[in-house]
């Protein structure tokens, strides 16, 4: 039973919102279904950190999470800064139930344990976060981290947080995110939403203040989910 991890999957089977017009990402659905069956077997868990579908509404998305639902292993999905047809936990998973997406979870202000790994995170928010609205969204990305933390605490598993936002890019810190990881010993950050060469070069990976922080971007990975080992 392993775990992967891969971000912005940015699905748009059901939208006319295709991300091929962009550099690398030219026949991304099949080479992504492709990797991941290679990889990934039934037992498996993968984690998506956000910008799973381009889709408005959740109705809207079903095509998306049809062809997730499709793919090996059990898929547990954070929210990302695209994701507008996140709604609440019982509408999401109502939503997963009646569609028989059962391979499906989410991970929102909770944890759910992967053999020795508890599974915990949320979306985060922009480092430079200066205006008043940013500084709110901040505080309650701050709450339910703390929340997913606390669930993956009574797992007994070890927390490996999952974000979509970096902690840290371009030589900015979100001092508030990064300040719960610190403070709470997360030695392993897994985090999306970076696109392009040019973008990924400032994005730190690699030990940053004892925590190791990994880029999972569906592109920058090749469109190849990567295994999450414990690494201490």
């Amino acid at each position: 039973m392993a775990l992967f991890a891969i971000a912005d999957l940015h699905l748009s089977l059901g939208e006319d919102k295709p991300m091929d017009v962009f550099e690398g990402w030219k026949g991304y659905v099949p080479r992504l279904e492709k990797n991941w069956r290679a990889l990934v077997r039934d037992e498996d868990t993968v984690v998506v950190a956000g910008d799973i579908s381009w889709a408005m509404k959740l109705d809207e998305a079903e095509a998306d999470f049809r062809f997730l639902d499709s793919l090996p292993g059990r898929k547990l999905i954070l929210k990302g800064n695209h994701d507008y047809w996140w709604s609440t936990r019982k509408k999401i998973e109502g939503f997963l139930a009646s569609h028989g997406f059962h391979s499906i979870g989410i991970i929102h202000n909770s944890a759910e344990r992967v053999g020795e790994i508890a599974v915990c995170g949320t979306r985060g928010w922009l480092c430079a976060a200066e205006s008043a609205e940013d500084r709110k969204l901040v505080a309650r990305e701050v709450g339910r981290l703390n929340a997913s933390l606390d669930a993956a605490e009574k797992t007994g598993g070890r927390p490996v947080v999952f974000l979509h936002y970096p902690p840290v890019y371009d030589g900015m810190e979100c001092r508030e995110i990064l300040g719960v990881l610190l403070e709470r010993g997360i030695g392993d950050c897994y985090y999306g939403h970076i696109h392009g060469r040019l973008a990924a070069a400032r994005a730190p990976e690699g030990e940053y203040r004892g925590i190791r922080l990994h880029l999972i971007s569906c592109d920058y990975l090749g469109f190849r989910p990567i295994p999450v080992k414990l690494t201490n």
